[in-house]
């Protein structure tokens, strides 16, 4: 089984149910009691559940129809929902992650680097990949899902204002922050979106298809790392 292979959504993974919650939502709800609280995934899980909850159980939107495909945000979740799964049952998640999953209580690491790691590999790694996912269940080319894209963009968006408004360190510790702030932003939306159609155009090519997921994992990784150095 290939890396990709190993940590790919299952096709029914992300499809909402005819009624009630969000499965998603019910399975961030669950993270709080296996991740203990101020851990790395405790606090990213706790600003990403706030911001799915006042969407509601449809967060992201749906696609362009109801075919094969589940909605992007929710796809987009459940890549992040599996990779934090694949550490609890003791496997090895994909590497962006890796740096937010050790039980970490460092006192110079803060709630808001936890926060701010963690969104960069959901919008550096996970939305690149799962764009390309969905083009493959829809069978559409990355612009077809720029509608959808940009709504999954405002969720994203309003994970990042929640990120500064519960997170952000007093005035003290402004400085660091803000530079911490300006790192995650350097990989921005619409730097995801054109990573997602470059990796759309090399479908056909599998060796450089698979190397640049590797490098898009290994790079949003490594930003990861840097963003946990303890401040102190």
């Amino acid at each position: 089984m290939t890396q990709i292979e190993q940590y790919a959504v299952p096709a029914d993974a992300g499809a909402l149910p005819t009624g009630g919650e969000s499965p998603v939502i019910e399975r961030m709800r669950g993270l709080r009691s296996r991740w203990p609280s101020g851990s790395g995934v405790a606090v990213f899980n706790e600003a990403y559940l706030g911001v799915a909850e006042r969407a509601g159980p449809d967060f992201g939107g749906r696609g362009l129809d109801d075919r094969d495909a589940a909605p992007l945000g929710v796809r987009c979740a459940e890549r992040y929902l599996s990779a934090v799964e694949t550490a609890t049952a003791g496997g090895r998640p994909p590497k962006c992650w890796r740096p937010l999953l050790p039980y970490r209580r460092h006192p110079g690491v803060r709630p808001l680097q936890f926060a701010l790691s963690g969104l960069h590999a959901h919008i550096g790694h996970d939305l690149v990949l799962t764009v390309v996912d969905n083009c493959h269940a829809l069978g559409c080319a990355p612009p077809d899902l720029d509608g959808e894209f940009e709504r999954v963009g405002d969720l994203l968006v309003s994970l990042e204002e929640r990120i500064h408004e519960d997170l952000m360190p007093g005035p003290e510790l402004l400085g660091i922050a803000d530079p911490l702030t300006h790192l995650v932003s350097s990989w921005n939306l619409e730097r995801a979106r054109e990573a997602a159609r470059v990796l759309w155009r090399l479908r056909g090519f599998p060796s450089p298809a698979e190397e640049f997921r590797h490098r898009t994992d290994v790079g949003a990784g490594l930003v990861g790392r840097f963003l946990l150095t303890p401040c102190r």
